[in-house]
C-alpha cells in the first residue's frame, strides 16, 4: 500500500506541476481554465491506473477474473486439448496458472511506464478529449502509446514469467507436445509476446472503465477538480 501511496502523491505532482493558464474563451464559458481541462484528463487517467494496478498486481488479479484470465495461446489450444486427452491436466492447469501469476507480478511494474507517458500528453491533446465522452481519453492513450509500452514492459513480462517458472511450465508443455509422434508442426514455446499483450489490454481496458465512471457517475469525481472539469456543460 506504501507503494501505492507513493505512486499517487507521483500522479498528484504530475497534475499540479502543469503550467497556469487564464481562462480562455473557446471553453464554452463554463469557468473550466485550459489547464484544469489538461489536468482533469490526467487525473482521470491517473485514477485508472491506479485502479488497474491495484486489481491486477495480486495474487489471482488476472488468474480468477473472467474477463483477465489469461489462457493459452490460440496456436496452443490443439496442444492443450491434445495432452489433457492424454492425462497431462496437471501439466497444462501448472503453464496456465503460472502464466497468469506472471502477468500479475509484472502489472506492479506498470505505473511508472504510464506515468511517462501521461507526461507527454500536451494540454491541447487533453481539451479536446475533456469534450468528448465514452473512453475517448483512453483511447487516445491507447494509440499513442501502445507500441511504447509493449517494447517497454515485454522485458518486465518475461522477467516476471522467468520468476515464477512459467516460462519452465509452458515450456515443458510445449516441448512434450512438441516430443509426440504424431507433432507434425512444431509450435515455439516463446510466450512473452502473447501474455505482455493480454496484460496490456487488460490494464488499458481497467482505466476505460475508470474513465467512463467519472464520466458518468458524480460519485466517481472524489476531487475538486474531477467534479469541476467533468460537471461542467461542453460545447
Amino acid at each position: 500500500m506504501k507503494k501505492i501511496y507513493l505512486w499517487s502523491l507521483s500522479l498528484m505532482f504530475l497534475i499540479s506541476s502543469c503550467e497556469t493558464l487564464s481562462q480562455i474563451p473557446g471553453l464554452g464559458g463554463n469557468g473550466v481554465t485550459e489547464v484544469e481541462a489538461g489536468q482533469g484528463i490526467k487525473e482521470a487517467l491517473g485514477n485508472g491506473i491506479v485502479k488497474a494496478v491495484l486489481q491486477l498486481n495480486k495474487p489471482d488479479g488476472f488468474f480468477k477474473d473472467a474477463l483477465y484470465k489469461i489462457l493459452l495461446p490460440p496456436d496452443a489450444k490443439k496442444i492443450e486439448n491434445t495432452l489433457r486427452d492424454l492425462g497431462f491436466n496437471k501439466m497444462v492447469d501448472n503453464a496456465i496458472l503460472q502464466i497468469n501469476r506472471g502477468a500479475e507480478e509484472a502489472a506492479g511494474f506498470a505505473k511508472p511506464i504510464f506515468v511517462d507517458a501521461i507526461k507527454s500528453m500536451t494540454i491541447a491533446d487533453a481539451i479536446g478529449l475533456v469534450k468528448n465522452g465514452d473512453t475517448s481519453a483512453t483511447h487516445f492513450f491507447r494509440v499513442k502509446t501502445t507500441d511504447k509500452l509493449f517494447t517497454a514492459f515485454l522485458p518486465v513480462i518475461k522477467s516476471s514469467l522467468e520468476k515464477v517458472d512459467a516460462t519452465k511450465y509452458y515450456g515443458d508443455l510445449i516441448n512434450t507436445y512438441n516430443g509426440l509422434p504424431t507433432t507434425f508442426k512444431k509450435l515455439n514455446p516463446d510466450l512473452g509476446g502473447f501474455v505482455t499483450d493480454r496484460a496490456v489490454f487488460a490494464l488499458f481496458n481497467l482505466i476505460g472503465k475508470e474513465e467512463v465512471d467519472i464520466r458518468q457517475n458524480i460519485a466517481a469525481r472524489t476531487t475538486d477538480l474531477l467534479r469541476k472539469v467533468f460537471g461542467a456543460k461542453w460545447n
